[in-house]
């Protein structure tokens, strides 16, 4: 069922509900008013005929007694009997439509006044008379007017109903279609979103209501998108381009080696620049893995707490065990007594990482080598500055080092690919934290990397 007809069905169904209640509720109220006038007139039927029986007005016996021969009583087949305290009938008319037991004699002696039903006819029973001549009075009849007027106020309340029920389906009908007119109009647009055209937009509108929040997301969505494919198709290409230049240089210097002579240091030569070649491959390698690995499951990455002082000093050896002519100077400043307050959580492999990425990039950069760590305390951070004086980087390309395989007119004379710096940001995000870089020619380059402490 399409949500036109689910908000059709539903729109009607509530209202033709509330239209049989107040239906209901009129129909109740009509009835009720028919019972309780009907019963005050067979309650003055009775009185009057007692009265005019047994009353102190003798004359009046003849003429009731007259009227009730011909038939010419008020109420549509009239009944009335008159019991005395023995329960013998003293006075009945002639139409003999009902008998009452004596249980029901003894009632309207207790109760003074009890009215019931049989069918369609209806009965009251009254206590008339003193102590020395009690009666009961049984006057009944069958409002046929009254029932008469209830089947035709029930006819044209069903019938009003039936027709109100029509029209409240039909004026649903369009106004749901009005309503979910701007549905369709996005459901059309999207389907000329595809992977080729991902720079279509929905049309927004000007108005502040759901639909147009739901088109102002969705094209929030595709910028997202948009923006992911590019990234992709970047990716890609750098890749590709990067993983080209080795293995064409390592093909290249196979083949000058197949052509060469029985020279032991040529091919020795050789033999090493592949290596190289292979190494920096290797390097590109695990920093594209890495990189994938970031942008695929951030759940799957353990944490817990990590010791920052202590994992920098392990990533100093580290790195110059791998880079014995590098200096890292590791100075800690504003730091509390208390070493729980030096600690992060988060994932020690790829922390680790991090760090050693932004070390060995000051001492790649520093003409002497030389990078400077200081590790400071805030109110609700960790902070790593990693400083060098190697040469700035512009202020234009600050934006765009962190993006993959950006790099700047800096590093033209540094081997790298540009890797680095994007892992080690999306590691920081993974963190929830941030990292910031300052370059001028006066001050060098600082990179600040700053976590959330627990």
């Amino acid at each position: 069922m399409t949500l036109r007809n689910r908000l059709t069905v539903l729109f009607t169904a509530i209202v033709s509900g509330l239209l049989l209640v107040f239906c209901g509720v009129i129909y109740s109220v009509a009835e009720r008013h028919r019972h309780n006038e009907f019963r005050q007139r067979l309650h003055s039927e009775a009185l009057t005929s007692a009265d005019l029986l047994f009353g102190p007005d003798t004359s009046g016996r003849q003429l009731y007694t007259l009227l009730d021969k011909n038939q010419m009583t008020v109420l549509n087949e009239e009944e009335i009997i008159i019991y005395d305290y023995r329960n013998q009938i003293v006075y009945e008319s002639g139409t003999d439509y009902l008998t009452v037991p004596k249980t029901r004699l003894d009632q309207v002696r207790l109760a003074g006044e009890v009215y019931w039903r049989v069918g369609p006819r209806e009965m009251v029973g009254i206590r008339f008379g003193g102590r020395a001549n009690r009666f009961v009075v049984l006057a009944s009849a069958i409002d046929k007017y009254g029932f008469s007027k209830q089947r035709n106020l029930a006819g044209l309340l069903a019938t009003g109903w039936a027709l109100s029920v029509l029209i409240v389906f039909g004026v649903g009908r369009i106004y749901a279609g009005r309503a979910l007119r701007p549905i369709r109009r996005i459901i059309t647009q999207i389907d000329t979103i595809t992977a080729s055209h991902l720079e279509r937009r929905l049309a927004e509108g000007t108005d502040a209501d759901e639909l147009v929040q739901l088109a102002r997301r969705f094209n929030q969505m595709l910028d997202r998108l948009e923006e992911a494919f590019r990234q992709q198709r970047t990716f890609v290409a750098h890749a590709s381009h990067e993983l080209r230049t080795p293995l064409t240089a390592i093909t290249g210097q196979l083949e000058v080696a197949l052509l060469a002579g029985d020279d032991l240091r040529d091919l020795r030569a050789t033999v090493y620049s592949v290596l190289e070649d292979v190494r920096d491959m290797n390097r590109l390698t695990n920093g594209l893995l890495s990189l994938a690995n970031m942008a695929v499951d951030e759940s799957a990455v353990l944490v817990g707490p990590v010791a920052l002082d202590e994992l920098v000093w392990q990533v100093r050896t580290d790195l110059l065990r791998l880079r014995p002519d590098y200096a890292v100077a590791v100075t800690f400043g504003h730091l509390p007594w208390q070493p729980t307050d030096l600690r992060v959580t988060g994932s020690e492999p790829l922390l680790r990482t991090a760090l050693f990425n932004l070390m060995e990039n000051g001492g790649k950069f520093a003409p002497n080598h030389r990078v400077s760590v200081c590790l400071t305390v805030e109110p609700d951070m960790l902070t790593l500055a990693f400083h060098n004086n190697g040469p700035p980087i512009a202020a234009d390309e600050l934006p765009e080092i962190f993006k993959p395989f950006q790099r700047g007119i800096n590093s033209r004379s540094v081997a790298g690919h540009g890797i680095g710096l994007s892992l080690i940001q999306r590691i920081v995000q993974l963190h929830r934290g941030r990292l910031t870089v300052t370059s001028d020619t006066v001050h060098g380059t600082t990179f600040s990397l700053s976590l959330p402490r627990p």
